[in-house]
C-alpha cells in the first residue's frame, strides 16, 4: 500500500514540477509581433544622429568585432551531463528496486 502511495506522490510531484516549468519563459531572441512606441511613431532628431554616430563608429571598427556569430557550439559538455545524469537516475532505480526486493 505504501508503494504505491509512493508513487503516485512521486508522479504528483513530478506532474507539478513539469506544470511549473510550463510557464517559464523561452529565451527567445525575436518576437512575434513587431513593438511599437505608444507615445511616438516617427524618431527625434537626436535618437536618429546617435544613430547615424554609431553606424559610422560601427563601420571603423568592423574588423574587431565579431557579433551574432552564427556557428554551431560544442554540445559536448551538455552530454556528458546529460548522460551522468541519467546514468545517476538509472542507478537510483536499480538501487531502490533491489532494496525493496531484499525485504529492508
Amino acid at each position: 500500500m505504501s508503494s504505491a502511495r509512493r508513487s503516485l506522490l512521486t508522479a504528483t510531484a513530478a506532474a507539478s514540477l513539469l506544470g511549473a516549468l510550463w510557464f517559464v519563459p523561452s529565451a527567445n531572441a525575436t518576437s512575434d509581433s513587431p513593438v511599437r512606441d505608444a507615445v511616438s511613431v516617427s524618431p527625434s532628431p537626436q535618437v536618429t544622429e546617435q544613430a547615424q554616430i554609431a553606424a559610422t563608429t560601427a563601420d571603423a571598427s568592423v574588423g574587431d568585432t565579431r557579433l551574432a556569430d552564427t556557428g554551431s557550439f560544442d554540445s559536448t559538455p551538455y552530454v556528458i551531463g546529460g548522460t551522468f545524469c541519467l546514468t545517476l537516475g538509472a542507478g537510483f532505480v536499480v538501487y531502490s528496486v533491489r532494496r525493496e526486493r531484499l525485504g529492508f
